[in-house]
């Protein structure tokens, strides 16, 4: 997992909700950009506080496992 937020806060990313997130509550919500081998996660209520981004493949192993749960 890499902890850095790229420059700009990530406005150059193309950020969309995620389709993981609570539909119920749309207040809360989790957004996901791509780029060629890493996803950026934000929280959509604070779109310039931390965020984190992790490899293609994790993000991939990630969705399996909250698949099964």
């Amino acid at each position: 997992m890499i902890r850095n937020a790229p420059d700009g806060h990530g406005a150059e990313l193309a950020w969309f909700k995620s389709s993981y997130s609570d539909t119920s509550n749309p207040n809360d919500c989790v957004e996901v950009a791509t780029t060629p081998g890493t996803i950026h996660v934000r929280d959509s209520k604070n779109t310039q506080g931390p965020r984190f981004t992790v490899t293609a493949a994790a993000w991939t192993n990630f969705l399996q496992l909250a698949g099964e749960a």
